[in-house]
């Protein structure tokens, strides 16, 4: 790496802090911004990772929950959940410097969009992780597998400033893949992810029993292909064959494999619902696409989509 990065990681959760990690590990200044027990847990106990493919290291680090005690950095990690994103792009705004980039790391295709019209589009680069980390307990991580992370400018091509990500991400034993149809590797990623989050937490079933039901297999294959026609009639460049290469990748998920929406559900927090399902219906009203399935997905989980619904107990 050519030179040490200034970065701050917004949103301390499993993407956030495995990211934040590696880069730390590589000699980067790196801040977490946290808030509550996690920011208590990150301050005294630090992070452990425990990885197969980097192997396991535990980091002092810091972490904070004022961003002005911070002050300008060069990257933004943006790894908050989907529903904080307002909030956490207006604190943000003391981390922002005149050379800044920011890469949101988060579920659905608008977060780019929406933080560019908070902060300025001329901060803001398109992002997609492809690495498996989930939190084992708080300040341990489990990274379960791939080190891809994709980027790049939302109107195409490359920069200046992609390259330099892209040096920096590599160097902290990453697998950076700055794209220039990063448009496209987001909805690619969100056609699957969408019909994957939404059919798992409507069955609460993990990936064996799902891949061998013929009719909820079926239903799964068909949430993809309504994402796809929505994604075609926003004039998204998605592959041809996308369907196909969501059905293989998800044909090699293990048999215990459960998405984040659903370990979500299970324990009652918040969904990320309004991202998933619903921007597939929003969009879809938008451009006169029918969502029938992802509205009967939108409507099985509403209910729990501020946390677990009270359930009354009869008298």
């Amino acid at each position: 790496m050519g030179s040490v990065m200034k970065v701050a990681i917004m949103g301390a959760g499993a993407q956030g802090c495995f990211f934040g990690a590696c880069l730390a590990k590589a000699g980067n200044d790196v801040t977490f911004i946290a808030r509550g027990k996690n920011l208590e847990t990150l301050r005294t106990t630090g992070i452990k990772i425990k990885s197969k493919q980097l192997g396991d290291f535990n980091l002092s680090i810091n972490a904070t929950d004022a961003p002005n005690d911070v002050g300008p950095v060069d990257l933004i990690l943006f790894c908050v959940k989907t529903y904080d994103l307002d909030t956490a792009a207006e604190q943000m705004r003391p981390l922002i410097g005149a050379n800044t980039t920011i890469i949101p790391i988060q579920n659905g295709v608008e977060a780019t969009d929406h933080i560019a019209r908070i902060i300025g589009k001329e901060h803001v680069l398109g992002g997609a992780s492809f690495v498996n980390a989930s939190i084992q307990e708080p300040g341990v991580i489990v990274h379960g597998g791939n080190l891809q992370l994709s980027f790049g400018e939302p109107e195409g091509g490359s920069s200046q400033r992609v390259k330099r990500m892209e040096e920096a991400l590599r160097s902290a034993g990453l697998e950076p893949d700055p794209s220039p149809r990063i448009e496209s590797v987001i909805w690619e990623k969100f056609i699957f992810n969408t019909a994957v989050s939404g059919v798992h937490s409507i069955t609460r079933l993990p990936c064996e029993p799902v891949k061998n039901c013929p009719e909820t297999f079926s239903f799964l294959r068909s949430a993809m292909e309504e994402t796809y026609a929505v994604a075609k009639a926003c004039d998204i460049m998605v592959a041809d064959d996308v369907i196909d290469k969501c059905i293989e990748s998800y044909k090699k998920y293990s048999p215990w494999a459960r998405p984040a929406m659903m370990i979500d559900l299970t324990l009652g927090r918040r969904l990320e619902l309004e991202a998933l399902s619903g921007s597939v219906i929003r969009l879809g009203e938008k451009h006169e696409v029918p969502t029938p399935i992802h509205r009967v997905i939108y409507a099985a989980l509403k209910p729990f989509v501020d946390g677990a619904p009270k359930i009354p107990t009869p008298p």
